[in-house]
């Protein structure tokens, strides 16, 4: 059994590093990359086929004809790796490797040796890596921060990192429906968690474990006319998750009742 990592990208022909993603799997069989092609305009897809030719059994691309954001790109790629029969662990890193390999293999390794349901990296657990950010960027991180406590109700320091890890089994419950928001879509994880299993029992079935490095990257897809809408658009997520949560407009289903067809995607499987 494998676990599939979901690399969504958008535009990123001339900053993913081909090296790295190639050595990674060549030397590590028990993992299967997907990248997620999110309707870019620059040449990503032939970089991604490249890597694919090099390790065709390991690498699947998953091409998104309209770009949806990352949201839409992690759920495709979470949908197809869940209908392959070898994955068992799926998860999800950024195209940047502002997480790198070595931090991801530890999130796996505790996933499985806690057998938890979700673990996911966290750059504010005092883990004494290294860590790198500006200082406006850090400061606003905060503050946003402090909202997405309040609409979770949970105790989770860094919802936002971009490496998470969990059980192939939670993907219907997490995945089934379209995200609201295109880049605050872990908020969403959360509340479907919390939703599905109640405050107490997602917080034993999650481990936050501090990473080791993390780097922020420049040429963020996040510009400065989303950013000053984050706090919009964390209120629509807190009103339609918790003020209008008894009109039952998202449904929780359970995995014997989920079957996800490619086909079904507005999207194709690249050669």
């Amino acid at each position: 059994m494998k676990t599939g990592i979901i690399i969504p990208c958008y535009n990123e022909g001339k900053r993913l590093n081909q090296k790295a993603f190639v050595s990674f799997i060549q030397e590590n069989s028990d993992y299967h990359l997907c990248f997620v092609n999110d309707g870019s305009k620059d040449n990503t897809l032939d970089v991604l086929r490249a890597m694919k030719k090099a390790v065709p059994n390991r690498i699947s691309i998953v091409d998104v004809k309209k770009n949806s954001g990352k949201a839409t790109a992690v759920r495709a790629g979470a949908r197809f790796l869940y209908n392959l029969q070898y994955i068992s662990n799926i998860g999800f890193m950024d195209a940047d490797l502002s997480t790198d390999f070595r931090d991801f293999k530890d999130l796996v390794k505790t996933l499985e040796r806690d057998d938890k349901l979700v673990v996911f990296g966290s750059r504010n657990s005092g883990g004494g890596g290294k860590i790198e950010r500006n200082f406006l960027r850090g400061l606003f991180s905060k503050t946003i921060k402090q909202f997405i406590l309040f609409i979770l109700g949970l105790p989770i320091r860094d919802t936002q990192c971009g490496a998470k890890v969990f059980k192939k089994s939670i993907v219907p419950v997490v995945y089934q429906d379209a995200f609201l928001s295109k880049w605050l879509f872990d908020v969403e994880i959360f509340l479907r968690l919390k939703k599905a299993f109640g405050k107490e029992q997602t917080m034993q079935f999650i481990v936050e474990q501090p990473l080791m490095r993390w780097v922020h990257v420049d040429d963020s897809k996040l510009g400065a006319k989303d950013a000053v809408q984050i706090p919009m658009r964390l209120a629509i997520i807190w009103l339609s998750y918790n003020v209008f949560a008894f009109f039952n407009t998202l449904n929780t289903a359970s995995p014997a009742d989920f079957s996800l067809e490619s086909s079904s995607l507005d999207l194709a499987i690249a050669a």
